[in-house]
């Protein structure tokens, strides 16, 4: 029992010692600086077809309204697009037109008729006469209140058209008066046209003929050779003067075949002549037919009018002003 307990108290012995003898002895150092490494959250990346979330609505808040501290605003009358308008004061004494007027109110052509009118707030008046445009063609100067004869002529139609004027500037003030005309004249044929003629029906001496496109029509008692076309080419219709000669001009083109049905006198001459109206025109369908026939006119704008004539056929013609358009009208004598 010693002996196992002095072997054990060598056995440590022998064991520092030994220990002792290996130790290496240790110089202490600065501790190492720490470097921090950051790593990045994770962006989140929205999906392609993914849908954003609408923000919630708030519900409208409920109970009264606050009051302004100034009070309520005001909203102001009669705005127009965000401006007033505004509204002119009636001035009492401003220049005004009472009436004007005429007898009789209808009239003939060649016939007198009376104006009369009353004006207040000036010291005269001005009366305009118009013309079939609206233009301004004769001036009276009148007193404020007063009559004006007017003589027509004979050869007027439709309607005179008058024109009070007075004050100036802001007090400027103006009243049209119309007096129909009666029509005097009667057409050559039924049912008549709205319009009044110029005159009475000319009788003349007429030669109609027909081509493939159109057809000519010769006005002994005017001298002149209507040229209508019917190739839907502007103008419809032309007017010539006769310049046919027979003690110099040939009745008809002797180098023409035997079947061409071809114009003679006035009508061959201009269609030989003039270029536009042989192309337009072509061949003649049928000879051309001479009878006593009647022109009657109605008068258009600018000193312009719209003709009737007779037509070979029974049917009266009518060729509208400014040659834009012929009609053939179905009509009775």
């Amino acid at each position: 029992m010693k002996l196992a307990r002095l072997c054990g108290l060598l056995l440590l012995a022998w064991s520092a010692s030994a220990c002792a003898a290996a130790a290496v002895p240790l110089i202490p150092t600065d501790l190492p600086t720490q470097t921090l490494t950051v790593t990045p959250s994770p962006t989140r990346t929205p999906a392609l077809n993914e849908t954003p979330t609408a923000r919630p609505t708030l519900p409208p808040p409920t109970g009264a309204s606050p009051t302004p501290l100034l009070g309520a605003p005001r909203t102001p009358q009669g705005v127009a697009g965000g401006f007033i308008t505004p509204t002119r004061v009636f001035n009492p004494n401003a220049p005004r037109i009472e009436f004007f007027t005429s007898d009789p109110l209808r009239v003939a052509p060649g016939k007198t008729v009376t104006l009369f009118w009353s004006a207040r707030g000036v010291d005269n008046a001005v009366i305009y006469r118009l013309d079939a445009e609206g233009n301004r063609t004769q001036v009276y100067n009148v007193p404020p209140d007063g009559s004006l004869p007017i003589t027509t002529r004979s050869s007027e139609r439709g309607e005179l058209r008058f024109v009070l004027s007075i004050g100036t500037g802001d007090n400027y003030s103006e009243l049209t008066h119309s007096i129909p005309l009666t029509c005097p004249l009667t057409w050559f044929f039924n049912p008549p046209p709205n319009e009044c003629p110029k005159a009475r029906a000319e009788e003349t001496r007429l030669i109609d003929q027909t081509f493939e496109r159109g057809r000519m029509v010769f006005a002994e008692g005017r001298n002149v050779i209507f040229v209508l076309f019917n190739d839907g080419r502007k103008p419809a219709w032309l007017t010539f003067e006769n310049r046919y000669n027979p003690d110099i001009h040939a009745e008809r083109d002797p180098n023409a075949p035997p079947e061409f049905i071809q114009p003679l006198r006035e009508l061959g001459y201009l269609w030989r002549t003039n270029d536009t109206v042989r192309t337009r025109l072509g061949l003649g369908l049928a000879e051309a037919v001479a009878f006593d026939g009647l022109i009657q006119a109605a008068p258009a704008r600018n000193q312009a009018e719209t003709l009737y004539i007779s037509g070979a056929d029974g049917k009266i013609l009518n060729l509208l002003a400014g040659g834009e358009v012929w009609l053939v009208i179905s009509a009775s004598r």
